[in-house]
């Protein structure tokens, strides 16, 4: 739970504090908007007396509590926390401090708001609602803790996964590449071995046309050679032996 706003009620005040008049005004304007569930035209109020009161304590408390209606709990933490450290009252302390605590619940910071809620226990060790948050303010970090390990526990595992698939894919690629290359390698040695046959076989075909032509030159000397030779035998003479009787 929150602490509400002080309500401040004014008395009369002497024509010699016109100082301190306009920063009463501004407050007393803001706790009646406050009523009317006008925050936004509260916290306009609170910053004006602020602005002639830079130290007043219960207008900073004040602002906070509007900005924190507003849903703006950033800026309420700011204007808490200020108001706790400008406190001389020891209630007034833990109040802030207690709000505070509050105000960092509603944005998830439960570090900072268990340690606002040990703050007001200091100042008010016997406010059982303040200890009633601390004890759920320091259960939530514990649970939040633990998300955040179970969370840290899930993006290495995540990435140990990508690493490990990043692995696979520079593996499977080098296997193809590597699987290429030896096709490559093999359509090459076959290209080589059919050249190389296509040459043996130009080759052998050389050899057998040199080896007919040889074979027709052959018959070609041989049949001139016969042909001389039956010429000499046409010119040859016949010469006649006579017998002696």
């Amino acid at each position: 739970m929150k602490k509400h706003l002080y309500i401040l009620f004014v008395g009369i005040i002497s024509s010699s504090g016109l100082f301190a008049q306009s920063e009463y005004s501004a407050m007393r304007k803001g706790d009646e908007l406050f009523k009317q569930n006008k925050y936004t035209e509260a916290a306009e109020q609170y910053k004006k007396a602020l602005e002639i009161n830079p130290s007043a304590d219960k207008a900073m408390y004040n602002l906070g509590d509007a900005l924190y209606r507003e849903g703006k709990f950033e800026e309420a933490a700011q204007y808490f926390d200020r108001s706790a450290q400008a406190a001389k009252d020891k209630k007034d302390k833990a109040r802030a401090y207690h709000n505070l605590g509050n105000t960092f619940m509603k944005t998830e910071k439960y570090k900072e708001s268990v340690e606002a809620f040990k703050r007001a226990l200091i100042n008010q060790p016997k406010d059982e609602e303040t200890r009633y948050n601390y004890a759920y303010a320091k259960q939530m970090l514990q649970e939040q803790q633990q998300q955040q390990e179970e969370q840290k526990d899930e993006e290495k595992k995540e990435e140990e996964k990508k690493e490990e698939e990043k692995q696979d894919q520079e593996q499977e690629q080098k296997d193809q590449e590597q699987e290429q290359q030896e096709q490559e390698q093999e359509q090459q040695q076959e290209q080589q071995e059919q050249e190389q046959q296509e040459q043996q076989q130009k080759e052998n075909e050389m050899s057998k046309q040199d080896a007919e032509r040889m074979l027709e030159n052959l018959n070609n000397r041989e049949q001139e050679v016969q042909q001389e030779l039956q010429k000499k035998k046409k010119k040859a003479v016949k010469i006649n032996i006579e017998k002696d009787w």
